[in-house]
């Protein structure tokens, strides 16, 4: 086994251990056409993406919550050079199905049980994949949805294998309490060689204080760890959020600053995305961190941030703020290594998610890792 697990592990980038990142160089970018067919569905939505170096292949899912096809993830190639992004050939679709075997149900059908799929990573050890939902939380005079986020793990044709159990802080709650509408669980990575998995909350909890905003204001989000063989969540961390990046137009409008994805580094260390959108400008501010693990509190048993400020929170080094390359970022939601450039060097792609809008892209952005 362990003879077969270092030869996974040295064909997998995406699960190598202690990766070294000292710059990233943008090498191209690669748009999907608007809402491109494929087998019967819409491309689109595309917020998590991973690589099979085992398959040579790239899973990509999709945040339709079964509006306009079944929720779903993609798969395809990608060719490139060691200059740009030549191709992104769809290969095929595969539909998610709940517990009970079926395609899971649209809003319109059944709110309580739709998903809102946001990331997924395969795993070559299991041979399955695990994927996360955000689940839902509408609390209105004549409205009330309350469904949990979900850890979610299918073999790869989609069915469902099993579910992790949620840390109580998880659970969405009438009362604001618990994890915000829409800001849940956004990205996961596999760790510690398939053993253990982390994921992370895009936004604060209500109890950990106030989203971000324009200025600092202390938003501090959380990452979990949790065991991969007993699925148990065995330690979180606080990670403080980046300001937004800019003002919304008008003043009041929607604005937001999060994590729409994480990849593991080794050496306790994680590659963080952070989104940051305001209303009135189309482009997203994308910043790329090194967050390190080593010395933050493990904050499990800490019900408040506000209230209970003891603890040390991840450290974080800005490497890459995308506004510096002089192009348009969209709605990056999803981060992977990939194959190497033929110089040896690792890849790293991005993926947007096009919220299935006109105005909005599918972009694929290539990067070089400089160690």
């Amino acid at each position: 086994m362990a003879l077969v697990l270092a030869i996974l592990l040295q064909l997998n980038p995406s699960v190598a251990q202690n990766v070294s990142i000292s710059r990233l160089k943008f090498l191209s970018e690669f748009d999907v056409p608007h809402n491109q067919p494929y087998q019967g569905t819409t491309i689109g939505g595309l917020s998590g993406i991973d690589y099979d170096a085992t398959n040579q292949q790239f899973y990509m899912i999709s945040d339709d919550r079964s509006d306009i096809n079944p929720a779903r993830y993609y798969t395809a190639k990608i060719k490139f050079t060691e200059k740009k992004i030549d191709t992104v050939q769809f290969i095929n679709v595969t539909t998610l199905l709940a517990a009970n075997g079926n395609p899971y149900p649209n809003t319109k059908k059944d709110p309580a049980h739709t998903p809102d799929p946001e990331a997924l990573r395969y795993n070559p050890r299991t041979q399955q994949m695990i994927w996360t939902s955000e689940g839902e939380r509408i609390v209105k005079a004549n409205t009330i949805v309350l469904e949990n986020p979900a850890i979610t793990t299918i073999l790869p044709n989609g069915q469902f294998v099993d579910s992790f159990p949620l840390p109580e802080n998880l659970k969405m709650n009438v009362l604001e309490k618990g994890p915000r509408q829409n800001g849940t669980l956004e990205g996961l990575t596999f760790a510690n060689h398939f053993k253990t998995l982390y994921v992370n909350l895009e936004e604060p909890l209500y109890e950990d204080g106030p989203r971000a905003d324009i200025s600092d204001n202390n938003a501090f989000t959380r990452l979990y760890k949790l065991d991969l063989k007993t699925k148990r969540n065995t330690a979180q961390y606080a990670y403080k959020l980046d300001p937004i990046a800019r003002p919304a137009t008008p003043e009041a409008a929607f604005k937001i600053n999060g994590i729409p994805d994480i990849l593991w580094l080794g050496n306790n260390r994680l590659l963080v995305l952070e989104r940051s959108f305001s209303t009135g400008h189309q482009a997203c501010t994308i910043k790329v961190f090194i967050a390190d693990l080593s010395k933050a509190t493990n904050i499990k048993n800490n019900g408040s941030l506000k209230t209970n400020q003891a603890f040390i929170p991840a450290t974080k080094k800005l490497l890459l703020n995308m506004d510096d390359l002089g192009i348009y970022t969209d709605n990056i939601e999803g981060v992977s290594f990939g194959p190497p450039l033929p110089n040896g060097h690792k890849t790293l792609f991005f993926v947007s998610d096009n919220n299935f809008s006109p105005q909005e892209k599918t972009q694929f952005l290539l990067f070089e890792v400089i160690e």
